[in-house]
């Protein structure tokens, strides 16, 4: 159970990539009584193959599990109990130097986990006289400064997201709303 009045520090764990809800549930199994919120941040998009559309769940931050623990002896206390898990890789920064996020990557992260929930559906959008992308709400509002490409075709912008000082890119899918001429929020 979190105790509100303690400090909660975010840790991420790399896992075998494809694996990562398979490691939740192991660890999770490991000891029930004990609470150990790990988060999986996913996204949903059409995915075009072979001349078929499909929906797919993908990994926002693929090979990573992100775990809360309220204090330092909560991460020792599970340390050798996570590390003994198939599919675990390490901890980040490294197993000597396991570092809670902190800064730019804690926000992105809680931007998924806390903000979006546990699956970035499509967010609303539509496009400026410009021909600008502009967000009315949903998983993209908020990363406007980070898109690098916009697909209207696909539905899809590319954003860059950091995570411990490596870059990478997602696509995150959205519907074009049409902008009422009135200039009210079409919804």
């Amino acid at each position: 159970m979190n105790d509100d009045n303690r400090v909660h520090n975010y840790y991420a764990l790399q896992v075998k990539t494809r694996e990562e809800l398979k490691f939740m549930r192991r660890a999770q199994s490991m000891n029930p009584d004990l609470p150990m919120p790990m988060y999986f941040p996913q996204r949903d998009l059409n995915i075009k193959k072979a001349g078929k559309t499909r929906p797919a769940r993908l990994a926002v931050f693929p090979s990573y599990v992100f775990l809360e623990l309220g204090c330092e002896e909560d991460v020792r206390k599970y340390m050798f109990a996570l590390k003994g898990i198939d599919g675990f890789y390490r901890f980040l920064k490294s197993n000597r130097q396991i570092t809670p996020l902190r800064d730019r990557d804690l926000e992105f992260v809680l931007h998924f986990i806390k903000r979006v929930g546990p699956v970035a559906g499509a967010s609303k959008v539509y496009f400026d006289e410009n021909s600008r992308i502009v967000v009315l709400h949903g998983p993209l509002s908020g990363l406007e400064g980070k898109i690098v490409k916009v697909d209207k075709r696909k539905g899809r912008a590319k954003v860059v997201l950091d995570l411990y000082e490596d870059s990478f890119s997602i696509d995150l899918a959205f519907e074009v709303i049409e902008r009422a001429r009135d200039k009210r929020e079409a919804l």
